[in-house]
């Protein structure tokens, strides 16, 4: 059995709506409301955030707050490599996804020789970097921190070189170099993508799984082609944003709702069957934000029923 280290990871400084550092607690109340003590029963570290930040100007428009997710990279790298460095299962409840990065880090600083395999449940891409975003929200670049990618190719903005110098230290946490290999990737949902992006999926030839293919295959033909793309990977991580899901199916309590979405039943079966999988060392589940829920703590709720089905699979 693995016995889980429960991460939580109030960070919200890369988001491009306010709230989502409230998203863990979110969930936490949901089982409380259940009478349920999952949070109770199970050690919890808590992530030190720069949410401060939130309070001052933004100094860098093409990479907004960088500065600050700087040490928050730092910070869940670090408590994720010494969770697995004590024999644990780091099961991470963060708030918005752009400190995701991080947590690939952390899994690569404590193996460095193992290949990592990484599946993205999303409705977004997040390969964008500082030379490309329209927007300048870093929850929108962790993926690409992660695979070492500039996209220089498709580049639109001329970042200071502040910008630069941070991007590489995100790009380095953990350990020097790329942490992932595009062939090593695999994305379930995402649906809602910018020109940028899309030309890197092209280049890299990146795994798409389209909720189109979800619906005529069905979860568990998808689930067995991520896991033969990834056979020859020694460890596994799965990053889980809310917004993969359908929000007339759930509710609109994520910060970047996208319609047709997979449906929560979808979720769980993608969720329970990578958690039993032995080379599964890292769960993470983002983006919930009790802000923006049109049903009260709806998405919380269908949130928390997600992550105990998990654990339990995890730990069987």
């Amino acid at each position: 059995m693995k016995e889980l280290q429960l991460i939580i990871n109030s960070s919200e400084i890369t988001a491009g709506t306010r709230g989502s550092s409230l998203g863990p607690d979110a969930v936490i109340t949901a089982a409380r409301k259940k009478e349920n003590y999952f949070f109770r029963d199970h050690p919890i570290m808590r992530i030190e955030n720069e949410n401060q930040m939130l309070d001052t100007e933004v100094k860098y428009p093409f990479a907004k707050r960088i500065e600050g997710l700087v040490k928050v990279y730092e910070r869940i790298s670090t408590s994720v490599k010494l969770t697995l460095d004590n024999g644990k299962f780091p099961y991470v409840l963060a708030s918005d996804h752009g400190s995701a990065g991080g947590t690939i880090a952390g899994i690569k600083a404590a193996y460095p020789n193992k290949r990592l395999g990484v599946i993205w449940i999303d409705a977004h891409g997040d390969l964008h970097t500082p030379y490309t975003t329209p927007s300048g929200n870093m929850h929108g670049m962790p993926l690409a921190t992660a695979l070492g990618e500039d996209n220089l190719e498709c580049r639109s903005n001329n970042p200071h070189v502040d910008i630069v110098d941070h991007w590489n230290s995100l790009k380095n946490t953990g350990l020097q170099g790329s942490k992932l290999n595009p062939e090593d990737l695999v994305f379930i949902g995402v649906r809602d993508t910018e020109p940028q992006e899309d030309a890197i999926l092209e280049r890299l030839s990146i795994t798409n799984h389209r909720v189109e293919s979800v619906r005529s295959e069905g979860a568990q033909a998808i689930i067995n082609k991520c896991l033969d793309q990834l056979s020859d990977c020694d460890m596994i991580y799965v990053s889980f944003d809310v917004d993969s899901m359908d929000p007339d199916l759930t509710s609109y309590g994520t910060g970047t709702p996208v319609a047709n979405g997979i449906t929560p039943d979808e979720a769980r079966d993608f969720l329970c069957a990578f958690g039993e999988e032995e080379k599964l060392v890292c769960m993470e589940f983002v983006e919930v934000n009790p802000c923006l829920d049109n049903k009260q703590n709806r998405m919380a709720e269908i949130t928390f029923d997600l992550f105990e089905a998990a654990a339990n699979s995890i730990k069987k």
